[in-house]
């Protein structure tokens, strides 16, 4: 039908300069209407065979939206059937590459459950994990999906560690722990830029204990310094003593692991500050409200 309605338009595209604009758009809209009639009869009829053929033949060419649309009517009409198991799986594809990912982890993760032996149980479990690896959203946002991805993706991996997917499906891990490591740094640092020093301090250290390995870590290990300078700079004199000692333990810790800095020069001066302030300061008696 489409290829009739082609030769059609080719044919009096000329007649069609002639009328108004209107006219041409609705000839259009009905050849296209009547070209999609074989699907529109699919839709209608009650053949499961023929519907399930025209579905898989849908499937293969891509048309994942009239696929998924046959394969959804056809799931409950095939229970018992050697077909349905290749429909679900299909199924759950077709809404993965219509980027459906909170219903692809859906139905891949029921395919998975429902079929456990089947040949695509493996794939499926593999694209349970995807899903929700392409439904985690940006760092910014909340990160309970991301968290969810990273379970599904470590079982995926417990369960089939040596399958074909592995290399893929540990690139998504790290890519997953890069973007919580990404949000965890930020937040920190936005402590640090709001002068909320004491908890920055804390984040920072926080964020050192889990992420060792950082590309943050150097940025990290001077803003906690910095943090912690500003903090005993600010703090009443009865806590300032205590405050700069710690500050110059962070200077040490932090010239130790990047000894080659590019803050070092900062990280010197707010130590040899620190260092003056230590010796002038006596040692607190008594704990004192800041």
């Amino acid at each position: 039908m489409v290829l009739i309605a082609s030769l059609i338009i080719l044919t009096f595209a000329p007649l069609m300069l002639s009328f108004r604009p209107t006219f041409f758009v609705l000839l259009l809209s009905t050849l296209l209407l009547g070209s999609c009639t074989g699907y529109q009869k699919l839709l209608k009829s009650t053949d499961v065979n023929k519907k399930y053929e025209a579905a898989i033949q849908y499937y293969e060419k891509g048309d994942f939206f009239k696929a998924g649309t046959l394969l959804e009517e056809l799931i409950p009409l095939l229970k018992g059937r050697p077909e349905a198991e290749k429909a679900q799986f299909y199924f759950a594809n077709t809404n993965f590459r219509q980027r459906n990912y909170t219903l692809s982890a859906y139905y891949f993760k029921t395919f998975y459950e429902t079929y456990p032996n089947s040949s695509f149980a493996e794939e499926a479990a593999f694209m349970q994990a995807k899903s929700l690896f392409r439904d985690s959203p940006d760092f910014q946002l909340d990160q309970t999906n991301t968290y969810s991805a990273l379970e599904v993706i470590q079982d995926f991996l417990n369960r089939f560690p040596e399958s074909r997917f592995r290399a893929e499906t540990d690139g998504m891990s790290q890519e997953l722990q890069k973007k919580l490591e990404n949000k965890a740094f930020r937040g920190a640092r936005l402590y640090y830029d709001l002068r909320y020093y004491q908890s920055a301090v804390t984040a920072f250290t926080g964020f050192q204990q889990q992420y060792p390995a950082s590309a943050f870590g150097e940025q990290a290990a001077f803003l906690k310094l910095s943090a912690q300078f500003d903090l005993a700079t600010e703090s009443v004199e009865e806590k300032q003593r205590e405050r700069y000692l710690e500050a110059i333990a962070f200077y040490q810790n932090f010239i130790d692991a990047f000894p080659q800095s590019k803050n070092l020069k900062d990280a010197e001066r707010m130590y040899d500050t620190a260092r003056d302030a230590v010796a002038k300061l006596k040692p607190a008696e008594s704990t004192a409200a800041n």
